[in-house]
């Protein structure tokens, strides 16, 4: 059974000015779309299978990432069902200069396995084992609730 850990990927965007919109500042959509790349690779790495999106929560813009800055997106899986995975997804502004960081967005996407035929498979259970997993896990639910 894969553990929290397994699933946990960070990336690094640099915000370019073709990633902009009338701001000069990230546009909202081109985050979601890294958004949901970043959760469907670590839900694919959790169920061992395709996964797509199913829905997006609460998806909530804090602060602008300027042009020229990094988006930092961090996701991992917190829970599953029978075919569905549970991806807390939060994002940072980071200045490439200085490494400083501050909170941008935050969201829970929610992905289904497939199969070949586009038909849902089952996915394995989810294995929390250390207190920092399971910190993450409290913090994922508590960010839905």
């Amino acid at each position: 059974m894969p553990t929290l850990a397994e699933t946990h990927i960070r990336n690094r965007y640099r915000v370019q000015p073709n990633d902009a919109n009338n701001y000069e500042t990230l546009h909202g959509g081109e985050l979601m779309k890294w958004m949901d790349e970043l959760g469907a690779m670590s839900a694919m790495r959790f169920a061992g299978e395709t996964c797509v999106t199913a829905g997006v929560d609460d998806l909530s813009f804090h602060r602008p990432v300027p042009v020229g800055d990094i988006a930092l997106i961090e996701a991992y899986v917190y829970a599953a069902g029978k075919t569905s995975v549970e991806v807390h997804l939060r994002a940072w502004r980071e200045n490439p200069r200085t490494g400083e960081t501050e909170r941008t967005t935050g969201s829970s996407f929610t992905f289904v396995a497939i199969d070949e035929e586009g038909n849902p498979v089952q996915v394995p259970e989810l294995t929390v084992e250390t207190d920092e997993e399971r910190e993450l896990r409290v913090l994922a639910r508590a960010a839905d609730s």
